[in-house]
């Protein structure tokens, strides 16, 4: 078996997450959570649309989870990560 060492370069893992919480680099998180290379914060959910659109510069793709349920984005959300330039493609 070979085993890589993995470097985060100072950033936090997500180690792992469940019903209303993550846990983020060893510290448990409850509910929404904003995970960017500026660091780890309490997010208000979808109609916090200005968090993610002060960090779009920064991502590639966003990872967004929905509960126990799949659900479709809330329209506002999609339209101004689209125009941020994220890619987001609604289901």
């Amino acid at each position: 078996m070979r085993l890589n060492e993995v470097n985060f370069d100072g950033r936090s893992p997500v180690d792992g997450y469940g019903p209303g919480f993550f846990r983020i680099g060893g510290k448990v998180w409850q509910g929404p959570v904003l995970v960017s290379p500026q660091g780890v914060s309490a997010w208000g959910g979808f109609d916090d649309i200005a968090a993610i659109m002060a960090v779009a510069g920064d991502l590639d793709v966003i990872f967004v989870g929905t509960g126990a349920q799949i659900a479709y984005l809330p329209k506002p959300l999609v339209d101004a990560a689209a125009a941020a330039g994220l890619g987001v493609e609604p289901m």
